[in-house]
């Protein structure tokens, strides 16, 4: 499955780096992209596990810049 979010409040381009990277090392990311200029994040992950990748991906983000929220 493949899913388009948008991430609100992502404050700089190296967070992005940064979230893209402990994203794709979580299990079941089949590919992750981050772009900072239009603050989105588009997840791919297998179908049955997706919800449970995208609550550890919501988990991450908010490790790596407290202030950026991902937009359901």
């Amino acid at each position: 499955m493949r899913r388009t979010f948008k991430l609100e409040d992502l404050d700089c381009a190296n967070c992005a780096a940064k979230m893209e990277e402990a994203i794709a090392k979580i299990p079941g990311v089949t590919k992750v992209s981050i772009n900072f200029m239009a603050q989105k994040m588009i997840l791919e992950a297998e179908d049955s596990q997706f919800e449970s990748v995208l609550r550890e991906a919501t988990k991450t983000i908010s490790k790596v810049e407290p202030d950026c929220h991902v937009i359901l």
